[in-house]
């Protein structure tokens, strides 16, 4: 059983974490030939603070909007 972890920066709709899973699911059960109930996606938040990228944290560099739509 497959179990697949996402880690993505905080404040995503309930709707794109929705397409999110959808669209992950559909590639792992496709791509290992076996049944989607099998696979296990989970979405690990980050608060832009706790996340940093070329020794910048995220807030600082993006801050709060970064990456949301």
């Amino acid at each position: 059983m497959p179990i697949v972890t996402i880690k993505i920066a905080k404040g995503r709709s309930l709707e794109i974490k929705r397409r999110l899973v959808a669209s992950v699911t559909e590639a792992i059960s496709t791509s290992l030939e076996m049944d989607s109930s099998y696979v296990t996606v989970l979405i690990e938040e980050l608060e832009r603070e706790n996340w940093a990228t070329g020794g910048e944290l995220h807030i600082d560099k993006y801050g709060k909007g970064h990456g949301h739509r």
